[in-house]
């Protein structure tokens, strides 16, 4: 969607041949007691890129990266944009259907994986993939620690070990362009299967070097904690930001609170990005003023709404945390809130994009109508890291970017004052409710004022009278308020139109756990709504 621009500064080898010449001793990686210096990560790099070139692997060719945060998934991402080759990211939580999905629509000809990361038998969850998704599966690379028995086979294919892949003696010449696909990543949508989304080096370079000025990333003695995901757009766009601010990163394959407090106090950590139950639980661990003396940022997204008070809780300990944005098509870490605002402001997700040549705009949902500053609407962006395409889908890459190549987020938001944008709520989560548009976290905030609520969901539900929303609400321990307390609670501050026509008092919200973080299964509600209410209706 962006112009061609076919320079060597522009390709991902770009960013480490920089850094391997001005620093070549300073740490790229670590991980466990490893440490992968620039020069080393470039050189090795380089050798899996000669080797995947012996494997059959050229440029467009899709390699399906199925690892966790290890420097593995990281030498064979840039092994493939030397090659022109179009890396898939595949989530590490994902089984057999999700998998044979991904593997079939993107046509993958080859796969990394870990065959026993964490004791799942990632074998067997490839062996029950029907055959007929894998046609373009040939070959199979097996990465291991040498404490596992690996497989020799998987349906006929032999598996090669990654360690052969680090073993080639000719290192091949960079050959890649800054136009061409480098990555691809999964993305949910209203059909059954998902839309993948395929971005090229350009934008993915431009974007890394934005998000390292504005995050800090090039500042001396950078430290970066890894601790989301190399396979959601999240902790990738994290990465490639550390690697073109030259910055160190820990590589952290599996979150786990104790691990992690040693590894930020051990490598004395300045910045880091996750979810809110991730600085939740960090913060829960060390109750203390000033927890994490050497952390000067950290970002964060809003996936958990009972936890809306982290920020102000990481406040009052010394911590500042500031809201963030981003999407699979945009990439992540897409913009910020500014780190010296005040509490109320940094908990906003949205802010002021990284790169100063993106444009926002706002648009009517329903007469199309581009909004002013302070009016709320869809939220739609033009900017250097928008996706080149959803792969293979023509219709959908058309249907999601404008005539004059603005990106239709399907986000609900406003611009504010200051020139910076917040995010309000998905569009599919707006609500009409008596002729008004409504924010379902308005009702939620609201209900979550009462003293003895933990935790509010809302959804709508459509009947013979029109939407009305329905409240799930999970409740403090020894509550003793009704549902009926909690309607005249809602019938005291709101208009009417907004009161839920029942809330469901539930011990825990469906969750779904992705690369990014766990997020509320608001699809899994809206389908409890509707068999609850069914069954008071019919009784």
């Amino acid at each position: 969607m962006l112009e061609k621009i076919d320079t060597h500064m522009n390709t991902l080898n770009s960013l480490i041949d920089a850094h391997a010449h001005k620093q070549p001793d300073a740490p790229a990686l670590i991980y466990d007691e490893q440490v992968i210096t620039y020069l080393k990560f470039n050189q090795r790099s380089r050798t899996v890129a000669a080797s995947l070139a012996k494997l059959g692997i050229g440029e467009g060719d899709r390699v399906a990266i199925w690892l966790p945060n290890i420097p593995a998934w990281l030498e064979v991402f840039f092994a493939c944009a030397q090659l022109g080759a179009i890396a898939v990211a595949v989530n590490t939580r994902f089984r057999s259907s999700e998998v044979s999905d991904l593997l079939k629509l993107s046509g993958s000809k080859l796969l990394v994986f870990w065959p026993d990361f964490k004791g799942i038998n990632f074998t067997n969850i490839l062996s029950k993939i029907d055959i007929s998704f894998l046609t373009t599966l040939k070959t199979v690379v097996a990465y291991s620690e040498g404490y596992e028995s690996a497989p020799t086979k998987i349906d006929q294919r032999p598996i090669v070990p990654y360690n052969f892949l680090l073993r080639s003696q000719n290192p091949l010449a960079v050959h890649a362009a800054a136009d061409t696909g480098c990555i691809i990543f999964t993305t949910s949508g209203t059909t059954k299967l998902p839309k993948l989304v395929l971005h090229k080096q350009s934008g993915v370079v431009q974007h890394a070097r934005d998000v390292a000025i504005r995050f800090g990333y090039d500042q001396p003695k950078a430290m970066i904690l890894q601790a989301v995901p190399f396979c959601g757009v999240y902790g990738f766009s994290q990465a490639v930001a550390a690697f073109a601010g030259g910055a160190g990163m820990i590589c952290v394959p599996a979150f786990d609170v104790d691990d992690i407090l040693k590894l930020i106090d051990k490598h004395r950590i300045t910045q880091t990005n996750g979810s809110d139950e991730m600085f939740a639980r960090l913060l829960e661990a060390r109750p203390e003023l000033n927890p994490f003396p050497t952390m000067n940022f950290c970002g964060y997204a809003n996936f958990t709404p009972s936890l809306g008070n982290v920020v102000d809780r990481a406040d009052q300990q010394g911590l500042k945390l500031v809201g963030l944005y981003g999407s699979s098509e945009l990439l992540a870490l897409f913009a910020m809130q500014r780190p010296d605002d005040t509490v109320d402001a940094r908990a906003r997700m949205g802010g002021f994009p990284v790169s100063d040549l993106t444009k926002v705009r706002v648009r009517d949902p329903e007469n199309g109508r581009l909004l002013k500053a302070g009016q709320i609407g869809e939220l739609e962006f033009k900017c250097p890291s928008l996706m080149h395409q959803y792969f293979n889908n023509t219709e959908a890459t058309t249907a999601a970017v404008t005539g004059d190549a603005f990106f239709r987020s399907g986000d609900l938001g406003r611009i504010c004052t200051d020139g910076s944008f917040e995010f309000l709520s998905r569009m599919g989560d707006v609500l009409r409710l008596g002729g008004f548009l409504v924010n379902p976290q308005e009702i939620e905030t609201y209900i979550r004022q009462h003293p003895d609520v933990d935790g509010c969901q809302i959804i709508g539900v459509d009947g013979p009278r029109g939407t009305r929303p329905v409240g799930f609400v999970m409740m403090q321990k020894a509550a003793t308020t009704s549902e009926t307390d909690l309607l005249n609670h809602c019938r005291a501050g709101m208009a009417n139109f907004k009161v839920p026509a029942r809330i469901f008092l539930i011990d825990k919200f469906p969750t779904t756990t992705g690369p990014s973080g766990t997020k509320i299964q608001r699809t899994k509600l809206r389908e409890m709504a509707i068999e609850k209410l069914g069954a008071v209706n019919n009784t």
